[in-house]
């Protein structure tokens, strides 16, 4: 597959049976063979989307000592503003050329999973960026659920099976600026080759060049999205969960062009996690003789803080 599909989510949430089940189908051949799918009808309008853009350029163009004051030691960058060269790609020596913020859950979540969920920082600066962050965060989040719905049909199992995991899962908003490029780097990227964490990805910010993804023959192609589409992607946990049968494909942002150098770039993923007491052991009709079973039992939380250890943002 050298290309990302395209699919309409209202086809499977207003759809009669049969555009259901053709979205369904369509969408797990996306996840199988490639692991990235292009999705227009979600629940964000164009005019939600541009106030955060304006609003997350605003945050960006901050003076760094104000940006400080956001970045909170121990939260291992679960919430608030995380400096640029901090993070690492796993297996990576050399830091992604991107500094970013994190949005959290605003859902009440009960008193065991408190340890889990740092509160949302609040920039005193700017309003209308906590409240912004917010909407969209919820508007990410719903589309999230609709489409792991239509995974869940794919897989044999009962629609409403990762509810329960994900209706106040740890997920994260994370709007991202890769800043001018000031001199040529010797290694590092704007975000190296990697997998996401969680169940899905939900990227917004992808209608430029940039964002590329390594296919099944080992090539790399460009993910562009249309202007009203979100590119959604497959992360590590379902691939875990799924035992590889949903595919979480390897994907990263390359540097521009010499002569775009001196331009930002922005993106906003919204990372889909489940809460942390979710078995991510494999499922039973993921393993045959064929594809036997290939990972550990494990919890989505911890999971999770392996993760973070190897990404440098917590210390083991």
């Amino acid at each position: 597959m050298n290309k990302i599909p395209s699919l309409n989510l209202e086809d499977f949430v207003l759809g009669n049976s049969v555009q259901r089940q053709e979205f369904v189908v369509d969408l797990g051949r996306a996840f199988e063979e490639i692991g990235f799918v292009a999705i227009s009808g979600h629940y964000l309008d164009k005019a939600l989307i541009d106030e955060l853009y304006k609003q997350i350029k605003a945050f960006f163009d901050l003076p760094k000592e104000i940006k400080k004051k956001y970045e909170i030691e121990g939260l291992g960058g679960q919430r608030g503003y995380t400096s640029f060269g901090k993070e690492h790609a796993k297996g990576k020596k050399e830091a992604d050329l991107k500094e970013f913020w994190h949005f959290g859950q605003y859902a009440e979540v009960p008193e065991i999973s408190n340890s889990h969920y740092p509160p949302n920082v609040i920039v005193e600066e700017l309003p209308a960026f906590n409240e912004v962050g917010k909407k969209v965060y919820k508007a990410l989040e719903e589309t999230a659920m609709a489409l792991l719905r239509a995974i869940s049909l794919h897989l044999g199992l009962e629609e409403h099976y990762f509810d329960a995991f994900v209706a106040t899962g740890n997920s994260i908003l994370r709007p991202i600026h890769y800043p001018p490029i000031q001199q040529a780097p010797k290694k590092a990227v704007r975000a190296a080759a990697h997998g996401d964490i969680n169940l899905i990805t939900l990227l917004m910010g992808a209608h430029g060049k940039g964002l590329q993804v390594l296919n099944r023959e080992g090539d790399w192609i460009d993910a562009i999205a249309g202007q009203n589409e979100l590119m959604v992607n497959v992360g590590d946990m379902l691939s875990r969960h799924t035992n590889n049968v949903l595919k979480s494909t390897i994907h990263r942002v390359v540097n521009p062009p010499k002569e775009m150098w001196g331009t930002s770039r922005y993106s906003i993923p919204f990372f889909m996690h489940p809460v942390a007491s979710m078995p991510l052991d494999v499922l039973p009709n993921c393993i045959s003789n064929r594809q036997p079973k290939k990972y550990e039992d494990i919890s989505a939380g911890d999971f999770l803080r392996e993760r973070l250890v190897e990404l440098g943002l917590l210390k083991a």
